[in-house]
């Protein structure tokens, strides 16, 4: 019995609107003291706000099914995206009620404030619908969504506390994947930036012998074709597939820099993860490296169907590491793992001319076994102090020291280029936009 009560007292919730009629009797009783015509009014009104808290709190506790609600999560979160969740409620009381509800979302959101307020009729459905962007890979606990009911009178509120999704996994940006494929397959890239690019020449795969229809290049006549079937015929040849695709990830102390919350290894995971993805459609295989102070994780290039879940369960796991990253390793293990010339896209970062300088051996010993692309971040926040008007002798020197590593990274792509490495200096918001542009410009130029 004790127990009992102990779970009803809990549960139950003073409103705003009991303090404001309580204040009322209150009143009533002060003013009787000095008019005596108001006689037995107080006594009466608090009688009857005694008999309407009674009233409210039998009204939420009279069915045993009261309210239902359910909030839906997906079994995995995408990292960088907003995702969608839901919660769906049912009314079961005989009457409407008003609702709020607290959820308790993982305290890496930092969100203490998510409050929802709506009102259901009787056997009326709703659904809420609220979106969450994480910003880390990991395990996401979620706890209990909170309840709390008002019946029309609204004195007191019931709370009910329903149990959550538990654990929820945050992987790579598997939403922007999605997207990507789809937008693949109806070839409709250009919505997000991908470029048209115009194929330099004639790849050297054969496809097949078809009619000539106008438009066609007069250089890909089949002579022999035409004089057998006396009509025009030309080759086709289709762009060189199972070329090897690999992603190599530094995942140094480089990387641990912020940008929008999210760290630029976590851009260079969702980027390379997308880029895997278009290599597979393009029928080449894609692979995968991991590298700090040593080779951590090589995923070999492959084109099976299970390849891009593959790698995603591999990048799920991937974290920073503090140390410097041995290019020595990465070049030994690329020169074990990788048997043929290969398209190694190299996510990075320098921040000074002397760490360029301390891996452009390795880079240069990379490069003269594989097209090597190295990809590494702008910084935004130098770009807009350089930007801005300087208003003072201090806004001069802060303006004067960004243009100074603003232009450092731009001669690292110059001298990257002078050794012949393929370089991409980006903002991390549009990485993987122009990480999959310069793949696709250098399939059209046939350059692997």
């Amino acid at each position: 019995m004790k127990k009992l009560f102990r779970k009803f007292y809990i549960n139950l919730f003073l409103e705003n609107r009991l303090f404001i009629v309580l204040g009322i009797c209150s009143a009533l009783f002060l003013f009787a003291f000095f008019l005596p015509i108001l006689g037995d009014l107080p006594y009466m009104a608090f009688g009857v706000f005694f008999l309407l808290v009674l009233t409210d709190i039998y009204l939420l506790h009279s069915s045993k099914k009261a309210v239902f609600l359910r909030r839906d999560v997906p079994e995995r979160l995408s990292n960088g995206d907003d995702n969608e969740l839901k919660i769906y409620l049912e009314n079961f009381y005989p009457f409407h009620v008003s609702v709020g509800i607290i959820d308790e979302i993982p305290f890496q959101f930092q969100k203490r404030d998510l409050w929802f307020n709506t009102t259901l009729r009787s056997r009326e459905q709703k659904i809420i619908n609220y979106f969450l962007r994480p910003t880390k890979r990991g395990e996401y606990d979620f706890g209990f969504t909170r309840l709390f009911v008002k019946s029309p009178l609204g004195l007191v509120s019931r709370r009910f506390n329903i149990a959550g999704a538990g654990m929820v996994p945050v992987y790579p940006s598997f939403l922007k994947l999605r997207e990507y494929e789809l937008m693949a397959i109806s070839n409709h890239l250009t919505d997000v930036g991908i470029k048209k690019i115009r194929r330099v020449g004639h790849s050297m795969e054969f496809d097949q012998v078809k009619n000539y229809v106008a438009g066609d290049d007069f250089r890909t006549i089949n002579w022999k074709a035409t004089a057998r079937r006396s009509d025009l015929m030309v080759n086709t040849y289709i762009e060189e597939r199972s070329q090897h695709i690999y992603c190599v990830i530094d995942k140094s102390r480089a990387m641990k820099m912020p940008f929008k919350s999210m760290s630029l290894l976590d851009y260079a995971i969702n980027a390379s993860l997308i880029l895997s993805s278009v290599a597979l459609i393009k029928q080449d295989k894609a692979g995968l490296i991991t590298v700090a102070e040593k080779t951590k994780n090589v995923v070999l290039a492959d084109r099976r169907p299970m390849q891009l879940n593959k790698i995603m369960e591999v990048l799920y796991k991937e974290k920073t590491r503090y140390l410097e990253t041995d290019m020595e390793a990465l070049f030994v293990s690329l020169r074990s793992a990788l048997k043929q010339r290969s398209l190694v896209v190299f996510f990075t970062n320098f921040e000074s001319m002397s760490a360029l300088e301390r891996q452009l051996p390795y880079l240069k010993r990379i490069a003269k076994y594989h097209l090597l692309l190295v990809v590494f971040f702008e910084n935004t926040t130098l770009k807009t102090l350089s930007d801005e008007s300087a208003k003072d002798i201090e806004g001069i020197y802060v303006k004067t020291i960004a243009e100074k590593f603003a232009y450092e990274k731009r001669l690292m792509v110059k001298e990257l280029t002078k050794h012949g490495i393929l370089s991409l200096l980006t903002a991390p918001q549009n990485l993987t936009v122009n990480v999959v542009n310069r793949y696709l410009a250098i399939k059209a130029r046939q350059q692997i």
